[in-house]
């Protein structure tokens, strides 16, 4: 397995790629496209495995079928339809960043995926070597690939964003459509695969998969509690005061990886559609 930093905005340790035997696991924005084929060296990947269709995770996947048209993609059957179309998932996003120039400020260009490259996912797949697991609460469309020859599981965001050499984790709650109950059934659905290492996107791997299974199963309960009882300005102040005292030196990363708004916007709507 390789680690590919993709380096997003300029930055190290917010945005990790992985690569295991010319496939590529969340090749990350196409605003870094340009270094994850420097990474690369021109080599073509065998397969696209995304996670979920985030722009920070997939947002590069149009632009590789693109340079390279016979490339699959794979995907959960929820989040292929807007690889193919992603002009509701673009004005769904762009109101977290301004607007359509914001967004393309932020994650590049959108590149739509042609549908017979799509590789359709539901849960319990075994595809190029890994197996596959529906893994809800993040995104209603989250799976997670477990690669066994290396005792590897890439997890995308349900293990959390956390930013070596800290250990602190968030939980990364944007909206729509994060589901608490449904992100702590995942991670067992994750532990039951018994991982020596989990794959984070946020950033780089961990060796002690339970220890980070159990930090943003409390970070995101912490969370939960927190949006629930205060507003938006308390929340994000009383997150960055935790950032600020438990990773000093990262605090741009983790924020960059985590905006404090999202986490708040996506755990207020939560609360809300519970009534």
């Amino acid at each position: 397995m390789r680690q590919i930093d993709v380096k997003h905005r300029g930055l190290e340790k917010v945005i990790a790629c992985f690569e295991v035997d010319g496939i590529l696991v969340d090749p990350g924005p196409q605003s870094c496209e340009d270094t994850l084929l420097e990474a690369l060296g021109g080599a073509r990947p065998e397969a696209l495995l995304l996670t979920h269709i985030h722009f920070d995770h997939a947002g590069a996947a149009g632009a590789l079928v693109r340079r390279w048209p016979d490339l699959d993609v794979y995907v959960h059957e929820r989040g292929a339809p807007h690889m193919a179309n992603p002009e509701k998932l673009v004005a769904s996003a762009a109101r977290l960043y301004g607007g359509e120039e914001g967004l393309r400020d932020t994650w590049g260009d959108v590149v739509p995926v042609p549908e017979e490259r799509l590789k359709i996912l539901s849960g319990g797949e075994s595809v190029l070597g890994f197996d596959v697991q529906y893994t809800p609460g993040h995104a209603s469309h989250h799976v997670c690939y477990f690669h066994a020859d290396s005792g590897t599981a890439f997890v995308g965001d349900m293990a959390g964003v956390r930013i070596p050499p800290s250990s602190l984790t968030l939980a990364p709650t944007p909206p729509p459509d994060i589901d608490v109950e449904a992100w702590e059934r995942s991670l067992a659905t994750i532990a039951a695969w018994e991982p020596q290492t989990l794959a984070l996107t946020h950033f780089g791997t961990a060796t002690d998969p339970s220890a980070q299974l159990e930090a943003v199963r409390d970070s995101l309960r912490w969370q939960a509690d927190l949006a629930g009882a205060h507003d938006q300005d308390t929340f994000m102040a009383t997150l960055h005061q935790r950032i600020a005292e438990r990773a000093p030196g990262d605090v741009d990363e983790v924020e960059l990886a985590a905006p404090l708004d999202h986490l708040f916007l996506g755990l207020d709507r939560w609360h809300r559609k519970r009534g």
